[in-house]
């Protein structure tokens, strides 16, 4: 198993976030993994992105190029990374923020009012965890007992309050995939 993953959108939509949770998750499965953030000198509303490689060998290079699953949040990102999508590879969308459709028809696409999902949850900033959801749940390259457990870690002491709603968030996420 080899996947390469870009997630990007505005910084303080968890992009970075996302990222260690999936690197975080992949230690605890024991597969080797690299996490690599990239983002702008703002700390809100730049542009954040993280590439992820996850591999059951190691990890040769930390560097994508040609992910197999792009996660998007953002029209940037979206004009950024859809054509870079690898032939047969994942693109999941948060429509509430993106106001395009992928013209791609070689890769599956996954369309997601992230954003809005969020809000009737409660909280704007889980959208990330309904689009992380989605991902696991489509590509099973995790188990979602990896993926809340990390949670923890990435949360931290101080904002174990959010655990719950940010749970929601994935499993919400999920559901939409089962049904998609």
């Amino acid at each position: 198993m080899y996947q390469e993953i870009i997630i990007s959108g505005l910084g303080g939509q968890g992009v970075l976030s996302m990222g260690q949770l999936l690197a975080y998750a992949s230690i605890q499965e024991e597969k080797h993994v690299s996490w690599l953030p990239s983002y702008g000198a703002e700390q809100r509303g730049g542009s954040a992105t993280c590439a992820i490689v996850i591999s059951d060998e190691p990890v040769g290079s930390m560097i994508v190029s040609k992910p197999n699953s792009a996660i998007v949040l953002d029209n940037n990102a979206f004009d950024r990374l859809e054509s870079k999508v690898a032939s047969n590879g994942l693109l999941i969308l948060n429509t509430s923020l993106i106001n395009r459709k992928s013209t791609r028809t070689d890769i599956d696409v996954i369309e997601i009012d992230a954003t809005k999902l969020a809000s009737e949850l409660g909280n704007q900033k889980i959208a990330n965890m309904i689009l992380l959801g989605a991902y696991i749940q489509k590509t099973n390259i995790l188990k979602f007992d990896s993926i809340t457990e990390s949670l923890k870690k990435v949360l931290g002491p101080n904002k174990q309050n959010l655990l719950e709603i940010n749970e929601k968030a994935l499993q919400l996420g999920s559901d939409i995939v089962k049904i998609y």
